[in-house]
Formats: structure tokens, sequence, C-alpha cells
């Protein structure tokens, strides 16, 4: 803090004033007199003082603002790493032209005479640390013409040769065809094409044109798409039957469960059924069994029988219940495939069997393919062992019958009716 000249004198003259009259000089200055002007030096001081707090407060506070602004910069951030993209490696009998990684900045690919290029002559270093398109490999056959050639300062551009377009290039479609994108390097010219294109020639011009991915990758199964592969303008994308969705990851399906949608045309008194890619509307019936022997439905899926006579024994060895159960497999199910489970349920205040006994009854066309066994003490399964092809549908019977002391009390019925999709999802 700096006092001016003319309060420096002022405070000197008074503090000399009031240290001669404490030594009884003669013609002394007032000591009242002299007090006034310490008081205003003291004043001025205050005045001072917080004008100099107030500045240091203002030059903090744009100190502040312009480090706050001076942050926003992303290359005064040096905790931030730059992005780039993974190194690229030049295909074998190719080249690479481009060594920069950082994001925006294009690697080109080209092959040697004698090879075609398959998969992405050019790709680019995206903001997620990627590569666009997809890995370059030369292969060999009848390749374009080189797109590299050096040539004589001014000399005339040698005709390019015709040569047969591969199995895998979209030709004569405009909407599959581009320009290609050419620079001059030490008088040498390199073109390149977009991602999903490579390069032709004719006897006239060089082309770009469309890489059709789904005839590059077809004998790789299930690479691109799960089901059907559609090949578009330097890309391609995947599409799934009737009755299925594409999925967040653009090749896999899923089946539509028209049921739950209810996307179906089922009447009342029918019941719904999924299956892979579409439904069934069914309304099983109560089964006809000889004798006084009858059945009357409980709920949609599931009958029971009628209070028998004491004295008939045929009926008491009846299926007390009989259930039906529709089940949706995809096809080619990797086995073994547990399927369905029986269990017992008793009443309450009433005691259970102590034992219960599980099979197979009738397999009819299903032969061989099943097995039932026991999981716990009250729970059988119905295990899948043999792989299923589809489309077709089979139906299987399975029974549960129940104990008590080593006498029979009961059995239930369900019939198992599997419906194979002819698709793997």
């Amino acid at each position: 803090m700096f006092l001016s000249h003319q309060y420096r004198a002022v405070l000197f003259v008074s503090l000399l004033a009031l240290q001669m009259c404490d030594d009884g000089m003669q013609g002394c200055v007032d000591k009242q007199r002299v007090m006034d002007v310490l008081r205003q030096m003291e004043k001025f001081l205050k005045g001072q003082e917080i004008r100099f707090t107030e500045g240091l407060r203002i030059m903090k506070s744009k100190l502040t603002s312009l480090q706050n602004s001076v942050s926003k910069f992303p290359q005064a951030d040096q905790s931030s790493p730059i992005s780039t993209c993974p190194a690229l490696e030049v295909p074998a009998d190719g080249k690479k032209f481009g060594s920069k990684y950082l994001v925006g900045h294009e690697v080109h690919f080209t092959c040697s005479s004698g090879y075609y290029l398959v998969g992405s002559a050019t790709r680019v270093c995206q903001e997620n640390g990627s590569w666009s398109g997809v890995s370059a490999l030369c292969k060999v056959g009848q390749c374009p013409p080189v797109a590299t050639r050096r040539l004589k300062p001014n000399a005339p551009s040698p005709p390019l040769s015709r040569s047969a377009p591969p199995e895998w290039s979209v030709v004569d479609d405009p909407e599959f065809s581009r320009k290609p994108r050419c620079v001059k390097v030490d008088r040498a010219q390199h073109c390149s094409c977009d991602a999903g294109f490579h390069m032709s020639a004719t006897s006239h011009s060089t082309i770009c044109q469309d890489v059709n991915e789904c005839e590059v990758f077809k004998t790789d199964s299930g690479l691109l798409c799960a089901h059907t592969c559609v090949n578009i303008p330097g890309s391609y994308r995947c599409s799934c039957p009737a009755g299925y969705k594409l999925l967040a990851d653009a090749r896999s399906c899923e089946d539509v469960d028209e049921c739950l949608t209810q996307e179906h045309n089922c009447s009342r008194g029918t019941t719904c059924v999924n299956t892979g890619g579409g439904f069934q509307c069914v309304n099983p019936e109560c089964p006809h069994v000889p004798g006084n022997i009858s059945y009357v439905k409980t709920s949609p899926l599931q009958c029971e029988r009628n209070p028998c006579a004491m004295t008939s024994r045929t009926c008491h060895l009846a299926p007390k219940t009989v259930s039906y159960h529709f089940l949706s497999l995809p096809s080619n199910l990797q086995t073994p495939a547990t399927l369905f489970r029986m269990a017992t349920a008793t009443a309450p205040g009433r005691p259970g069997p102590d034992s219960l006994r599980f099979g197979i009854v009738e397999e009819g066309d299903a032969r061989g393919m099943f097995i039932m066994q026991r999981s716990d003490r009250q729970t059988g399964e119905l295990i899948l062992v043999q792989t299923l092809l589809g489309p077709q549908e089979l139906s299987v019977d399975v029974e549960m019958a129940e104990y008590s002391d080593r006498t029979f009390q009961a059995k239930h019925l369900a019939r198992v009716h599997v419906l194979i999709s002819p698709y793997e999802f």
C-alpha cells in the first residue's frame, strides 16, 4: 500500500512537531491539531485498505474466470488422452497409405498386381476409437488395374485393360457405383474408394464398384446375419423372416409373441399358443374313455375326471387329471434339454402321497427322442435327448402316479405337444 507525497510530508511534519513538544521546545505545534491530522490519516489509511482489498478480490475473480475459460480448451486438458485408433497392419501382398491414427484421419489400402482387395479400401478413425469399414485383405485372382501408377510429367495415362469383375462385385447399377478419390503424392497418383467399394476399371475409365459383403462372407456361416443378408451400396443389412424381429445388435432375430402382443385372431373359446414365427389357436377336448368314465373341463387346458363309482376299478385307474401343454422350440436345439416338469400338489389338511412314479405313456412318432426322470422326491422332468430339426410337430404323453404305503392312489396325465421352428432362433 503506497501513500501520496503530500500525505507522507504532512505525516512527517506532524510526527516531528509532536516529538518537539514532548521535548519542551518553544513554538511547538498545537497538540490538538496534531491529533486531528493523525485521525485524518487513520481514516485515509482505512479507506486505502478497503480499496486495496476490493482490488485484490476483483483481480482474484477475474483470474478464476480466466482459468475456467482456458480449461475448456481441448488442448488445455492434459489429463484427457488424445483419441486415437489402434494401428492397422499392412495387408499381405498389398500396401497401406496413411500413418496417422487420430480421429478423422484416413488410411487407404491397395493390392499388388495379380491380387484383388476384399474389404474396405478406405478406413476412417472414428470418435469412439474404432475404424470404420472392415479389414482389408488381398486375395489371389484377376485383379482390377492397380490404382497407384507412377507417371512421367505431363504424360498421358496408359489405357486401362478390361477385366471381368469378381463375383462379389455389383456392376451395371448406378446406385452401386461411385467415382474414386484421387490425390497426387510425389508425382504418383493414389486413388481410393469409399468403405464398402473396390476399385474397378473399363477400357475408358476407373470406377468404384460396391463390394457385396453378403457374397464375400457367405462361406462364414452366421458371421454377418443370423438369417438373411441384404446387400446395400457400401454396406449391408440383416433381415428376419416373417414373425420375427431384428434385435438391437442388427444381426440377430427374435420370435414375436403374437399371443402376448395381442396380434392374433383367435376367437373366443380358443387359446392362443405362440409358435416360432406365428401362433396357433387351440381348444383341446377332454378325452373320451369307454365305460362310465367322463371328464369335464376345469380350465382351457385342463380336464378333471368326474367322480367314479365305488365299484369301478377301471375308473379309479384312469387319469384323475389330464393337462395339455404346447412347447415352441427352435430347430437344432442343443441336447439334453429339460422341457417340462411335473409335480404333485396336495390340498391343505390332506396327507400327500409318500411316493411318486413318473414315466412316458405314449411316444408316437417321438419314440426315443425323450426320457422322463425324477429330479427330486416330488418332481419329474421330461428331457429332450435327440436333436430335432424343424419345421415339425411332435406329441408325447407323460404321467405321474401317486402312491401311499405302496398303494396306488391316483395318476395324472400330461399331453405335451412340441412345435419345432424351421429356424435356429
